[in-house]
């Protein structure tokens, strides 16, 4: 007993310390940190008041910290620039980066060549130092809270750099919306590609699903489990209250509509504006006539044609392209050895940072492990011209991320002319693909096997019924098209585009 009385007592000492310690710490916050808003609020008013002209141009800043990476996202930010300064000459575009070895000029150029986008007007790039706060890899854990947190640091930076009429968040970062709206007295606004945190990740966690954000041992561990699934619904709440923080919130998909009005809840306040896909200009590669299915393809060794599967998207953990390698490995099983030396899957997308090539290094690994090194291409960072040849060559799409957000990537294969096959969730499945017999344009899956399936299935039909969905496919994009994001965009942004600049919150 006594021995068990010398362990409890440093442990009870423990205890009252790290309670003392939480104590003195809500304490001195419920103390300091409202003085320190009362005080920043002050400043920026007086500061937008030392700046008030008449005179002066509405200014429209965007919060887009990795504005050149040439990705979905990224298109979103420059269409909705283009749209702006073509409905509203004139306006002062800001855009907030941390793409410090970037110049504007380089930043623009690669927006005309990566993305085919021309911006009417010059743009005034704010350059931020502090875009490490919100990287993933500075937080191993509590990695949603971390970034989420970290965000107000970069917000801060970007304020204090300047003061904009408008605020517009178009990368996700909810939690920089009450610190624009309530301390820079800003009208604020966001385009939210995906959710920070969903009920559908809540459940992966509670069924002990591991996935790449949530690590096998956590997913094995019943009480690690429990605690992450409180720390989620904890999060969710914060996230919420600082999505409702905005004045008019664009989503891109039922999807993400779905899970911002259950956890936001401000659905007079949400708008559903699809992301802008080059379809037009893709719609002008030609269908070529079924005998061309197999032929008038690149040549592949020994004089033989390639049947290309292309997908499209950025090199990122969730974009699963692993699933993407197994399902051709399987697909190898399946298919006689003369078809299979014909099949040639190339992968198009950008690089972010070390971290992503990285993944594209443990990608070409994993292929050599499984054989296919012969069947896989990588095509990282090529400019719209390659994007389109790739796209003019292939013949099937694919993409296998699960409850991608909307698709962009999708879309711009349909456009093109390839038979889709896509993951059997989020905006794919909910806005994009219909498997409807009759109605048909694309095949949706979950797993290698059903990716496979889909492929033979495609690789099996006759002429017609290829054509057949190539056709619906191409027909069903135009919903999907810049024209109609830039009225859903200006339509959605019009409130804030009309003097006065700014209201006092």
């Amino acid at each position: 007993m006594a021995c068990l009385s010398c362990l409890m007592d440093p442990l009870w000492i423990a205890i009252k310390v790290l309670t003392i310690l939480v104590v003195l710490s809500l304490a001195v916050l419920s103390v300091v940190l409202p003085i320190m808003i009362v005080t920043s609020r002050k400043h920026f008013r007086k500061k937008r008041e030392m700046e008030s002209n008449p005179e002066k141009p509405l200014s429209v800043a965007f919060f887009h910290p990795y504005c050149n990476t040439g990705a979905g996202g990224e298109r979103v930010l420059w269409c909705a620039v283009a749209s702006l300064q073509t409905r509203y000459p004139g306006t002062k575009v800001v855009v907030y980066t941390g793409d410090l070895e970037a110049s504007p000029d380089e930043i623009v150029n690669r927006v005309r060549q990566r993305l085919n986008i021309d911006l009417p007007e010059p743009v005034e790039f704010i350059y931020l130092h502090q875009r490490g706060w919100v990287e993933a890899a500075k937080y191993p854990t509590f990695t949603l809270l971390g970034q989420s947190l970290g965000s107000l640091i970069l917000g801060m930076e970007a304020l204090n750099a300047f003061l904009p009429d408008v605020y517009l968040d178009t990368m996700g970062y909810a939690f920089t919306l009450p610190l624009f709206r309530y301390i820079g007295g800003c009208r604020v606004g966001c385009y939210t590609h995906y959710p920070t945190i969903s009920t559908d990740m809540l459940r992966r966690v509670s069924s002990r699903t591991a996935q790449y954000n949530n690590s096998h041992y956590v997913a094995r561990s019943p009480f690690l489990t429990g605690g992450k699934i409180i720390y989620y619904k904890m999060f969710a709440w914060i996230y919420g209250v600082m999505g409702r923080c905005a004045e008019i919130v664009m989503v891109n998909s039922s999807w993400t509509e779905e899970h911002i009005n259950d956890i936001w809840n401000i659905p007079l306040r949400t708008h559903r504006v699809y992301p802008p896909c080059d379809t037009e200009e893709l719609k002008k590669i030609p269908i070529t006539d079924d005998e061309d299915f197999l032929r008038g393809l690149p040549t592949g060794e020994k004089g033989k044609k390639l049947i290309k599967i292309v997908s499209v998207g950025q090199f990122r953990p969730e974009k699963d392209h692993p699933l993407q390698l197994r399902s051709m490995y399987q697909l190898r099983q399946w298919l006689p050895e003369e078809l299979w030396d014909r099949i040639c899957l190339v992968f198009v997308g950008s690089c972010r940072g070390a971290a992503d090539e990285a993944r594209v290094k443990d990608m070409k690994d994993l292929c050599r492990h499984l054989s296919l090194e012969n069947n896989v291409q990588f095509r990282v960072n090529v400019p719209y011209d390659e994007l389109k040849k790739e796209l003019q060559e292939g013949t099937i799409g694919l993409h296998a991320m699960w409850n991608e957000h909307f698709g962009i990537g999708v879309v711009e294969c349909m456009a093109a002319g390839l038979i889709m096959v896509a993951h059997r969730s989020g905006g794919p499945q909910m806005d994009i693909i219909i498997e409807e017999e009759g109605s048909r344009n694309g095949f949706l899956a979950a797993d290698e096997n059903e990716f496979a399936v889909a492929i033979v299935k495609i690789l099996k039909m006759s002429p017609k019924e290829r054509r057949t969905i190539r056709e619906a496919a191409r027909s069903s994009v135009d919903r999907f098209s810049v024209r109609e994001f830039e009225k859903g965009f200006l339509r959605s942004t019009a409130p804030f585009l009309i003097k006065p600049h700014h209201k006092d919150s």
